[in-house]
């Protein structure tokens, strides 16, 4: 049931099913939690499993600490950078103490472990429950259309009503129906076209799996924006990356 806490300096929060949300519709108190959370499975993890192998470490992180980052993310995938950093300093702090990664930073460890920032796989995520929506699989909160024959199927963008405050309009820019609407039309005809969940995510495995990722950290200068949504455009193809 959904139930109201105090919270800090936001308000009231709500809290539905382990997901929090304050009285100004953001998920910070949500994200500071399960961080605070993950990061103290983490130090259990590495305290308790000696042997700290690649592929120890790897089942550890998929089957336990991910898990505890990932639960519900389509809903408040975050948009700050701050929050984007607090969730990836996770993985980051987790991944350094993998005997084979040595003097390795975040970004190579991550194309070392063949493994996508929680960034990336947070996106991935919102990718699938779109597919989802236009199969019939889930709930429809997004609508679908054909463009030419060529484009295939498409997401519509929700309308954004310029008259309200900018921060209603915000809020409506970073939500789960726009912005997994943006990042359904950047995936190749391919991958909006498949047929079967399971062919979904292995297009899925190998068409993001060729874009660079190097997610925001503290104490690293990105490049550029990491998210799909700005590294492609509706054309998929990658801009110009450098």
């Amino acid at each position: 049931p959904l139930t109201g806490t105090k919270g800090g300096s936001s308000g009231i929060n709500a809290e539905y099913g382990g997901v929090y949300m304050t009285s100004d519709a953001s998920w910070g108190t949500h994200i500071v939690i399960i961080s605070k959370e993950a990061k103290r499975l983490a130090g259990w993890v590495l305290g308790v499993f000696r042997n700290h192998s690649k592929r120890t470490m790897l089942t550890l992180l998929k089957s336990l600490i991910r898990p505890k980052l990932e639960y519900c993310s389509p809903l408040w995938s975050p948009c700050k950078i701050g929050d984007i950093q607090r969730l990836e300093g996770i993985q980051r702090f987790f991944t350094k103490k993998i005997d084979e990664c040595e003097g390795m930073n975040y970004w190579e460890r991550l194309q070392h472990l063949k493994i996508l920032s929680l960034q990336r796989r947070r996106e991935r995520y919102m990718i699938i429950h779109a597919w989802k929506m236009h199969a019939g699989l889930a709930p429809k909160i997004i609508s679908f259309h054909r463009e030419e024959e060529r484009n295939g199927v498409k997401a519509t963008y929700p309308t954004i009503n310029q008259s309200v405050q900018e921060s209603v309009k915000t809020l409506r820019y970073h939500s789960f129906s726009m912005r997994a609407s943006q990042l359904f039309n950047r995936m190749p005809e391919r991958v909006r076209q498949c047929s079967t969940i399971d062919s979904l995510k292995i297009e899925l495995g190998n068409f993001p799996a060729t874009i660079p990722d190097y997610p925001p950290v503290k104490g690293y200068s990105s490049p550029r924006d990491n998210s799909l949504v700005a590294l492609l455009s509706e054309g998929t193809r990658p801009r110009t990356l450098r």
